[in-house]
C-alpha cells in the first residue's frame, strides 16, 4: 500500500474519523478546520448506529459508547400530556460534544489545524492542492472534502454547481440541563424517548450525558428537537441572528434573537404538551437548523473525494448523519488499503454513493410525514 500525503477540509466527526483511520495506516494526514476556536459545544444529541460503533472500535475508542444514556422505552404523548402509545425498546443516546471531544483527542494538535478556511481545491501535476481564504495552499496526493453542508469542494469534485434544496421546515433545538426541568417534566420525560405529533410539526426528546460525560441523573442534559414548517420566504428571517446577520443554514446556541426565542416559548405553551413546553421554556439559548437536501452525482474525481455531508446531506430524522460519515471513512480506508489511489476512489464512489442516496431517500420519506 502506497503511503499518501492527504489533506482533509473539515474537522468535524467525518473528517476526524477519516484522518485517524488513515494515519493508522501510515499516511501523512492534515485536517484543516475553518473554526478558529474548535467545534466543542456545537452539537446536541445523537443515536449511534452500527457504523459509529464500528469506527470507534477501529480507532480504539470503543469505550466512548459506554458513556451514554439508555432510554428504557418510547412514548407518544397527546396534547394534554397523556401517553397514547408506549413501546419497550431500550436505546442508547450519546452527546455529540462528548463524542467529538473523545475522538478529537486521538489526533495530535499538529495534525488538526484550526482557523484555516478553505476556499477551493484544484488538481496539480503531483496530485491536488487545497486553497485557503488567506491565499495560501497545501499540496497533497489526495484531498478529501469533509466540509459539511456548505462544502466548497463539491463543485470541484462534481464539476457542476451544488445547491442544497430547502425541505420546507426547520428544527428548533435545545439541550437543557436536567436540573433546569420542572420536576413534573423530569418525571415524565427523562430516561425515555418521547414524541408528540401534530399536523405539519412534531417534537421529540431524549436524555444525553452532561458535557463532561456525566451519566448520573440530574447532571445530564435533555435534548429536544421541534420540527416546524417555515415558508421559504420566511427562512432568512429565521436564520438571522441578534446582530442582524443572516446565516445560510443554522444559528448556533446564543445567536438567536431574544424576541424570537421568547416567541418560541409562547408557541410551545400554546401548541405542545405541558412537559414538552416546560422543556422548551427551560432552554436559555435555543438554536435552529434549517433542513436541506443534497445528493452528489459523484463522490470522487481524480485525487479528490467527498465524505459525509459534503456528499449527501440527509435529514436528521434518520439519526444516520454521523453513521453515514463513519461508513464513508471506513470504506475509504478499506479501498485505499486494497487498491491503487485512482481505483480505490472509484471503488469508494461505487460503494458509498448508493448508500448515501438510500439514506437521503429514507429521510425524505420520514420528512413527508410532517404533512
Amino acid at each position: 500500500m502506497r503511503k499518501l500525503r492527504i489533506a482533509i477540509a473539515g474537522g468535524s466527526l467525518g473528517g476526524l474519523f477519516a484522518a485517524i483511520l488513515l494515519r493508522q495506516d501510515g499516511h501523512e494526514v492534515q485536517v484543516f478546520e475553518r473554526s478558529a476556536g474548535g467545534l466543542e459545544g456545537r452539537g446536541a444529541g445523537l443515536v449511534p448506529q452500527r457504523e459509529v460503533f464500528d469506527v470507534l472500535r477501529a480507532i480504539g475508542a470503543e469505550d466512548v459508547v459506554k458513556v451514554g444514556v439508555v432510554a428504557r422505552d418510547r412514548i407518544t404523548l397527546d396534547r394534554a400530556g397523556g401517553i397514547v402509545h408506549r413501546q419497550v425498546t431500550p436505546q442508547m443516546q450519546l452527546s455529540w460534544d462528548y463524542l467529538y471531544s473523545a475522538v478529537r483527542a486521538r489526533l495530535g494538535d499538529a495534525d488538526y489545524r484550526l482557523g484555516r478556511s478553505v476556499s477551493g481545491a484544484a488538481r496539480t501535476d503531483t496530485g491536488a492542492a487545497l486553497h485557503f481564504a488567506d491565499g495560501s495552499s497545501e499540496d497533497a496526493e489526495l484531498v478529501l472534502g469533509a466540509d459539511g453542508i456548505g462544502s466548497v469542494l463539491r463543485p470541484v469534485v462534481t464539476a457542476q454547481p451544488s445547491p442544497t434544496r430547502y425541505a420546507g421546515y426547520v428544527a428548533w433545538r435545545g439541550l437543557v440541563p436536567e436540573a433546569a426541568l420542572p420536576q413534573s417534566a423530569a418525571d415524565a420525560l427523562l430516561d425515555r424517548f418521547a414524541f408528540f405529533m401534530m399536523p405539519g410539526s412534531h417534537i421529540l426528546g431524549y436524555s444525553v450525558t452532561g458535557p463532561g460525560g456525566e451519566m448520573q441523573r440530574g447532571a445530564r442534559r435533555y435534548n429536544w428537537v421541534w420540527y416546524r414548517r417555515v415558508a421559504e420566504a420566511e427562512l432568512a428571517a429565521v436564520l438571522t441572528d441578534g446582530s442582524g446577520r443572516t446565516h445560510p443554514f443554522s444559528l448556533a446556541p446564543g445567536q438567536m434573537p431574544a424576541q424570537r426565542a421568547a416567541g418560541l416559548q409562547v408557541d410551545a405553551q400554546r401548541l405542545l404538551p405541558p412537559d414538552f413546553a416546560a422543556a422548551v421554556a427551560a432552554e436559555q439559548a435555543p438554536f435552529v437548523q434549517a433542513i436541506f437536501d443534497y445528493e452528489a452525482p459523484r463522490m470522487a474525481t481524480g485525487p479528490l473525494a467527498l465524505l459525509g455531508d459534503a456528499a449527501f446531506v440527509v435529514r436528521p430524522h434518520t439519526a444516520m448523519g454521523v453513521a453515514k460519515a463513519a461508513g464513508d471513512a471506513l470504506a475509504l480506508r478499506r479501498h485505499l488499503r486494497d487498491l491503487p489511489l485512482e481505483q480505490a476512489l472509484a471503488a469508494y464512489d461505487r460503494e458509498r454513493r448508493p448508500a448515501g442516496a438510500a439514506i437521503a431517500a429514507y429521510g425524505q420519506r420520514l420528512g413527508a410525514e410532517l404533512g
